[in-house]
């Protein structure tokens, strides 16, 4: 006993437990009944400490080589003991983790979350979704299928539509003027080290803004928030939380577990550079409706291409909604509900392109 009484102390000495330990005891999370919503960001958290775990399990045994990617992958599915469990958790999770972002992104947008002085943590979030986004496009490649082969080959030709850059853009991204064995080398290089760093980096100062500024009330809350006894407007973090936290993941979890045990992610059939496009290629269900709506416009749109256009509409649209806190400046009345109506606008556009992305012929 008094050897672990010692161990604690050491720790303490150099690790500043008892300052740790006060902080989450005196940490508060406000509580109403749409205090649910703050779970979205944990479990998107929850996702990506599962990426990074069975990302690299699998990179043990990965090649990023044309000749082996393929080949390694199919490897791990077949010969490696619990391999197709591990790569389908890891493809599963990739999709829930980007959905949990998506809805976390929403469930701040209405709570008004972003609003003064949280412009930051906003801003922060925001560059964490492009580069979850990021995630998605460079993985999707790595087995070297043909459907992440001519989906690649697809996005990479959107971005090539932006105006002026948009070739460079193209160059970058494939390490050539095609879809290459230089392009799965350089995805490797992003999904394995330049975006986890960025998101490891933006994670930490995502985190720290959050404990800096807390979590706000909504304003449809804040006079029935601030009416109740002090006891009952707010919950301790740690323990009670926490607890409801660690529910949420436990659920993520058996859902996550469920998917990648029942609906194992195929691997389909090599990728071949010279042989023509099969039927019905599209991206991933979180880039279906810029797909679609490219898919929808014009040839012409008075002098310009409809792709471009289309491209020029989605960067403009993208950077009004990242700095959205700019705009709302927290009034009441038109300005706010024309705000929250344009939410409701991108939501139910995001799901409906979506969804006829995948019923259209």
């Amino acid at each position: 006993m008094a050897a672990l009484v010692h161990v604690k102390e050491w720790i303490d000495e150099r690790f500043g437990l008892k300052e740790l330990l006060a902080f989450a005891r005196h940490k508060t999370v406000p509580r109403h009944r749409l205090s649910y919503w703050y779970f979205f960001g944990g479990m998107t958290l929850f996702l990506f400490i599962i990426q990074v775990i069975t990302g690299i399990l699998l990179l043990l045994y990965y090649r990023p080589s044309p000749n082996e990617a393929f080949e390694s992958v199919q490897y791990i599915m077949t010969q490696v003991r619990f391999g197709w469990l591990i790569r389908s958790i890891h493809s599963w999770s990739a999709n829930l983790m980007i959905f949990m972002a998506i809805a976390h992104m929403f469930s701040v947008f209405f709570l008004k979350s972003y609003r003064k002085p949280r412009e930051l943590t906003w801003l922060s979030g925001m560059l964490l979704l492009f580069i979850v986004l990021g995630f998605g496009f460079s993985g999707y490649l790595l087995p070297w299928n043909t459907l992440s082969f001519f989906a690649t080959k697809v996005g990479t030709d959107i971005a090539g539509q932006v105006p002026l850059v948009g070739k460079w853009i193209l160059v970058f991204l494939r390490g050539g003027d095609d879809v290459s064995g230089a392009t799965l080398t350089r995805f490797f290089g992003f999904h394995v080290a330049v975006l986890p760093g960025l998101a490891t980096l933006l994670i930490a100062l995502h985190l720290f803004l959050v404990q800096r500024f807390g979590m706000s009330v909504p304003p449809s809350l804040e006079a029935e928030w601030a009416a109740k006894p002090a006891e009952e407007r707010e919950m301790r973090f740690f323990p009670n939380f926490l607890l409801r936290e660690l529910m949420a993941w436990y659920v993520a979890l058996a859902i996550l577990g469920g998917l990648a045990a029942f609906m194992p992610w195929e691997l389909g059939t090599k990728a071949d550079l010279f042989a023509s496009a099969p039927q019905g290629i599209r991206p991933e269900w979180y880039f279906m409706f810029m797909f679609q709506t490219l898919k929808l416009l014009p040839g012409k749109i008075w002098f310009l291409d409809g792709d471009v256009v289309g491209v020029l509409g989605f960067g403009a649209a993208f950077l009004l909604w990242t700095l959205l806190p700019f705009f709302d400046r927290g009034k009441s009345g038109r300005p706010a509900r024309l705000i929250t109506g344009l939410g409701v606008f991108v939501l139910t556009y995001f799901v409906a392109l979506t969804v006829y992305g995948y019923v259209a012929k």
